[in-house]
């Protein structure tokens, strides 16, 4: 009876702690969502706001939960002061509460899948700080295969047909050769989803045009090569006759697609796309995917 009414008072006393939590919770999204100050936002993280942890603990928002909200409402300054203040932290996996997946760049899929280009460029800023084989895996993450598919933030990019973000992970060393769970590169995906729909058709080739400038060796499945060979006029429509023949393997890319690989090669991806403006090209020189850094 004793250990009955003790589990009831345990029970009842978990319910209360809970319900507390998603009330302080809201209260931290609600301000993140309406720009609040750095100052008002971190008082609440810090002191006020706590979240309900699986197993019935609870915990106090970590800046890389923090910086979750500041993606999804696009708080460029409250993502700054995190990323700034708590470079390691900000960038860690997020608690299991917010996350099923522990190994993707959960911070960088966050910033492709809401297009928040300024705040990634933050992130890949602050990367810089970390030593090279942690920056280039964490840029190069895939997720899960059971619920991501094994995607990178490349292929999310292609995917969402992001060209501005995908520019700047390319840039930043993203390797355009990873695949996912099915074996499939970024430009794999791609053309797929070209073949697929024609829908939203100038951004999808700004992404190959993307992709192709940071791939000296161009590499398609072979199912997609076929296709090409075998119905080029079709895709001579949907990507252009030039990076139909690049891309199939029937002539070799032009002098000025071969002269701006080169050139974004030699760039320090540490220091993309500063390193970049700083040569002041013409926007006539410039392929359309880089004029908009």
């Amino acid at each position: 009876m004793i250990g009955a009414i003790q589990r009831s008072e345990r029970s009842n006393g978990d319910y209360q702690s809970q319900k507390q939590c998603k009330k302080t919770s809201f209260a931290f999204y609600q301000a993140v969502r309406d720009l609040l100050p750095v100052w008002v936002l971190e008082d609440m993280r810090i002191m006020e706001v706590l979240h309900w942890e699986e197993g019935g603990q609870v915990s106090s928002y970590s800046p890389s939960e923090a910086l979750l909200y500041a993606l999804v409402h696009d708080h460029q300054t409250y993502a700054q002061y995190l990323l700034g203040r708590y470079p390691k932290e900000a960038l860690a996996v997020p608690s299991k509460s917010f996350t099923c997946c522990q190994s993707s760049a959960h911070h960088l899929t966050m910033a492709i899948r809401y297009g928040r280009a300024g705040i990634l460029r933050t992130i890949l800023h602050t990367l810089r700080s970390f030593p090279h084989h942690i920056r280039l895996d964490y840029i190069n993450r895939t997720g899960c295969d059971g619920v991501e598919g094994g995607k990178s933030p490349l292929h999310l990019a292609c995917e969402l047909h992001q060209a501005d973000c995908l520019v700047l992970l390319l840039g930043h060393g993203a390797r355009p050769t990873i695949t996912d769970s099915t074996g499939n590169t970024p430009l794999d995906s791609l053309l797929q989803l070209i073949w697929e729909s024609q829908r939203d058709l100038r951004h999808k080739r700004l992404c190959v045009e993307s992709l192709l400038l940071f791939m000296p060796r161009v590499t398609v499945s072979v199912q997609l090569r076929d296709k090409m060979r075998s119905e080029p006029g079709v895709w001579q429509e949907l990507i252009g006759p030039d990076y139909c023949s690049w891309i199939s393997g029937a002539s070799p890319p032009s002098l000025f697609a071969l002269s701006m690989q080169s050139l974004l090669m030699a760039l320090p991806a540490h220091r993309f796309p500063q390193a970049l403006e700083e040569l002041s090209l013409p926007d006539f020189l410039k392929p359309l995917p880089l004029r908009k850094l």
